[in-house]
């Protein structure tokens, strides 16, 4: 459960962001004419520092469809608590039929993950996690389900915040 005010937004100013393409979609259109096809990109960006965004860009060539996609994931910047080059805790998500499942591990793992949650696990600077997509591996739900796991993650500070006690009480409860 997202709660409210905790999704941070990011500006894009003063910021080096890396650019993932996770999937190129060719879509066709029958008309009276013929065939009109297209295509649809989902592009992941981030600055590999907890800062990561995802957008869908659309257009008839795919160049064009990919660099819509970038400029509308740098619209949709967020912050993600990244604690030493893992998540701060297991996490589960669903978006659709795309279900996953986010766990912390230790430095060295890497980053466990296929396809389409790699390019954004890799785009937040996630070094070291465990990663398993269960269900539909249709990649735009499966971006969708990663960024809300990655959204309700809290590191210590914001628990402690939240509850207001010291942030050694938050480890001892």
């Amino acid at each position: 459960m997202i709660m409210a005010g905790s999704i941070k937004k990011v500006k894009t100013t003063d910021i080096e962001l890396k650019d993932r393409l996770v999937a190129i979609n060719r879509v066709t259109k029958v008309t009276k004419g013929g065939r009109t096809f297209s295509f649809s990109a989902i592009v992941v960006v981030g600055n590999e520092d907890g800062i990561v965004g995802w957008g869908l860009g659309k257009a008839s060539e795919v160049t064009t469809a990919i660099a819509k996609g970038i400029d509308a994931a740098k619209k949709n910047l967020v912050k993600i608590p990244v604690h030493k080059g893992t998540i701060p805790h297991e996490q589960i998500s669903k978006f659709g039929g795309a279900r996953v499942f986010l766990k912390p591990a230790t430095s060295g793992t890497g980053v466990k993950a296929g396809g389409a949650m790699r390019a954004v696990l890799e785009s937040v600077g996630v070094h070291d996690i465990l990663a398993k997509s269960k269900g539909s591996s249709n990649p735009h739900n499966l971006v969708k389900a990663t960024f809300n796991a990655l959204l309700e993650l809290r590191d210590a500070h914001t628990v402690a915040e939240h509850r207001g006690v010291s942030l050694e009480k938050v480890f001892k409860g």
